[in-house]
């Protein structure tokens, strides 16, 4: 069976260009589900990032196959637990306080919401799940975390979503303020991708 592309489930351009240079070694065709022509509605009602990234992942596949495409398909599902705020907003951080929402006003919202709270317990994590399936059905997962504070201001011009408000005391700087090299290197979706690619390299041979 030869496949020569992956699918990647997400429309975020910027997702996209993460993506593309940590899987670039793989020598395959990485294409975003708009890319592909792929236009399929999505319930994400899993309760742990590895159900909502299977559940992307699979209906695409689906999708797929009744089109006749070989593909591996990809889908991850990340998100922002804070501990202070019982995790918060976890597997609902792309929709917190709407999925329309800029993430300017999220990430004020959430340092407004930790008022107050001294360093020791403004601990968080990114958390990243990725989910394979392939055409002949075989399904995986993988999942990696990284480790911070939330900070008292957004700061940096790189990155997106909620890491201008991401503080890696490791590093002492902002996740916003590393670059996107830099970035893959360390980030929770970095290395789940980094394990993504060694279970791809297995399962091809």
């Amino acid at each position: 069976m030869k496949v020569d592309k992956i699918i990647f489930a997400t429309g975020n351009a910027d997702k996209m260009k993460e993506i593309r240079m940590i899987l670039d070694d793989l020598g395959l065709e990485i294409q975003s589900m708009k890319e592909a022509g792929v236009a399929v509605e999505i319930d994400e009602n899993g309760k742990t990032f590895e159900e909502n990234a299977m559940i992307k992942a699979s209906a695409i596949a689906q999708k797929l196959r009744k089109d006749g495409v070989q593909a591996i398909v990809l889908a991850d599902d990340s998100g922002l637990e804070i501990d202070y705020l019982n995790r918060e907003p976890g597997i609902y951080s792309a929709r917190y306080m709407g999925e329309d929402t800029p993430y300017a006003v999220k990430n004020a919202n959430l340092i407004q919401r930790l008022e107050g709270v001294p360093d020791e317990k403004r601990t968080a994590r990114f958390v990243c799940a990725i989910a394979a399936v392939f055409p002949d059905g075989r399904k995986f997962t993988t999942r990696a975390t990284i480790e911070g504070r939330i900070g008292y201001e957004e700061r940096g011009k790189y990155g997106f979503g909620y890491d201008p408000i991401f503080y890696l005391p490791e590093y002492d700087k902002y996740s916003a303020e590393l670059t996107p090299e830099e970035k893959n290197c360390i980030s929770h979706r970095g290395k789940a991708l980094e394990e993504m690619k060694k279970v791809l390299r297995q399962a091809a041979e």
